[in-house]
């Protein structure tokens, strides 16, 4: 229920069973960001945070105002809320990525974690969205969106780094329900959809040699923006066997990477990121 100045408006959803209360609920948060283009650098617009989410600054090295995003819960199991709003004005540049990977732990049965994203990019500006990667645990039931909507000219870095299990533990995902949908539109119009779906048996799936030949790893990349094609070959050169970038449009570029571990994930991925951000890694990536 949210209030105006008349008297309280009460808000619906025709699907209630995405938001039932699970039975013992550990973690709500929000973060909302806005940010502006000021002088040569981009700043702080507005900041809104709540629950368990939260949002650091560090200071700036360059154009670009970075956000680390922080779960204070620890991770996520099922019944968890999360959604974060970002706006990016006009020439502005904002980089957001996490404090650490994500963990997605085991949940009760029939209890789903939710994250959801929802990102407006203006003309002239440029969205880097960095996180960390995100580790399924075994039993773990997560449903994530990724909304990005660009305006004119706006740019965008995407990164989405997933591991499959903790594999010094020897742990394989026998018994996961995982759901990951991103979109990307321009001016409404869509850009680039990309959605993976694994329940049951993750480990069998993804041994299959049609599928990951046994990868613990994987990310998918998307950048967009008019220079997209000039990074093509440079990019196809730092893939191994087990990668591919591909130029869907001249101004949009995709990669999806596999990998045996997160390691071996981060080893291709640093570089990659070196060229696109034009050496601004998020620093929290580096450590």
């Amino acid at each position: 229920m949210r209030f105006s100045g008349d008297g309280p408006i009460i808000c619906q959803t025709h699907r209630p069973e995405l938001f039932q209360p699970a039975a013992q609920p550990r973690a709500l948060g929000r973060v909302e960001i806005g940010v502006k283009h000021r002088g040569p650098r981009s700043a702080l617009a507005t900041l809104h945070q709540s629950g368990a989410f939260k949002a650091l600054f560090p200071r700036q090295r360059g154009a670009a105002l970075e956000a680390i995003l922080i779960n204070t819960a620890g991770g996520i199991t099922g019944g968890d809320r999360f959604s974060a709003a970002l706006e990016v004005g006009a020439n502005a540049h904002l980089a957001v990525t996490t404090q650490a990977a994500e963990r997605a732990y085991r949940a009760q049965p029939g209890e789903i974690a939710q994250v959801r994203t929802r990102a407006q990019v203006a003309a002239g500006a440029r969205l880097d969205w960095l996180p960390q990667e995100t580790i399924l645990f075994n039993a773990a039931a997560l449903h994530r969106k990724l909304r990005i909507d660009l305006d004119g000219d706006a740019r965008l870095l995407l990164l989405e780094p997933l591991v499959f299990g903790r594999a010094a533990m020897g742990e394989t995902l026998t018994g996961i329900h995982f759901r990951d949908r991103i979109e990307i539109t321009r001016q409404g119009a869509p850009l680039y959809i990309d959605a993976l779906a694994f329940s049951g048996d993750a480990a069998a799936h993804l041994a299959r040699p049609g599928v990951a030949a046994g990868a613990g790893a994987m990310a998918s990349l998307v950048f967009v923006a008019p220079e997209a094609e000039a990074h093509l070959d440079a990019l196809r050169a730092l893939m191994p066997a087990t990668g591919g970038v591909s130029l869907i449009r001249p101004d949009l570029l995709a990669l999806r990477l596999l990998a045996a571990d997160s390691h071996a994930l981060r080893q291709v991925l640093v570089p990659v990121l070196a060229r696109l951000t034009d050496n601004a890694i998020p620093r929290s990536w580096m450590t």
